[in-house]
């Protein structure tokens, strides 16, 4: 039967301005009250569901707990724990991942100081960590960085016996800084009720607004799309029952690369070669959890296949 009354739907989303860290979007047209029940929807999900990068371990040459100080340093323990975990990274790869600090005389230790595998890369380089104020000073770090979702505290880090000097850390993992949505009343029709929705998101520029936006939405309808079937409590019969991405990976051509590979491809719907072949390599470093390591991999079995990634423009 034909729905005469169905809910008109809204426009496409609006980029009003982008920068590096800081994105405005607009979505017009939302029928009345959706635009409350839709922004505040993004907004919990965008700073509470995404994955970023943090330092979760800390271990200072001549620091051997939180309430200790080191010779030539102006900071304490304290204040420079709070440092580290202001400094952000944008990880390629699983991780966690070592990054290290060796530095020698009067001078400000900054982010760019940090030395890191191929793997890790540090955002904020002008980020103050420590002052050391003499000519024979040495500041020595070890940095464990790792993959995560929102604020989780250091006892859920320290499952295990923690070796004496290493400091563990709160971790803020969120790779947002701020997220703000604005409803505003607009003349659809004859109507003037309809909703204007306004979101502002910023990053620690680990991922551009965009990014952050788009993996919001896709995290929503997964959940819809999940909470769409009606399961069963024959727990048999649900172990019967094959995943949408159990289907996927069956169905997908990528013979010879590796399960977590053929995984994080296939989520992102690229299911043959053919359509890996239109990646650069750039674009395919960009993907959540495809490293360089993984990249050497997928280009070795693209040239055993006969293919290979798009060359940059």
């Amino acid at each position: 039967m034909e729905h005469t009354h169905a809910i008109a739907l809204p426009s496409h989303t609006r980029a009003v301005r982008e920068e590096e860290c800081k994105g405005t979007y607009e979505i017009d047209a939302l029928y009345p009250g959706y635009g409350n029940t839709l922004g505040n929807s993004l907004r919990r999900i965008l700073l509470s569901s995404l994955v970023g990068s943090a330092i979760t371990r800390v271990k200072i040459e001549g620091i051997n707990h939180e309430f200790s100080t080191a010779e030539h340093v102006v900071e304490d323990a304290i204040i420079l724990l709070l440092n580290f975990k202001q400094l952000r990274f944008r990880m390629h790869g699983d991780g966690p991942y070592t990054a290290t600090i060796d530095v020698k005389g009067a001078r400000e230790v900054k982010g760019k100081d940090v030395t890191c595998p191929s793997q890790l890369e540090v955002i904020n380089k002008d980020h103050h960590i420590a002052t050391l104020t003499h000519k024979n000073a040495r500041f020595i770090a070890e940095l464990t960085v790792e993959h995560g979702i929102g604020f989780v505290p250091a006892e859920q880090l320290s499952r295990e016996k923690v070796p004496v000097g290493t400091m563990v850390l709160d971790a803020i993992f969120s790779p947002l800084r701020r997220v703000n949505y604005e409803v505003e009343n607009m003349r659809v029709g004859d109507r003037t009720d309809y909703n204007r929705l306004r979101l502002t998101i910023e990053t620690d520029g680990s991922l551009t607004p965009r990014e952050a936006y788009l993996r919001s939405l896709a995290i929503m309808r997964e959940h819809i799309d999940r909470i769409a079937n009606f399961g069963t409590e024959d727990e048999d019969s649900n172990l019967a029952q094959k995943t949408a991405s159990e289907e996927k990976l069956e169905s997908a051509a990528l013979a010879g690369l590796p399960l977590r590979i053929q995984n994080v491809l296939i989520e992102q719907d690229i299911t043959t070669f053919e359509d890996l072949a239109k990646k650069t390599e750039g674009e395919v470093l960009s993907l959540e959890g495809i490293g360089e390591k993984a990249l050497g991999d997928i280009k070795k079995v693209l040239r055993k296949e006969g293919f290979s990634l798009r060359s940059e423009d």
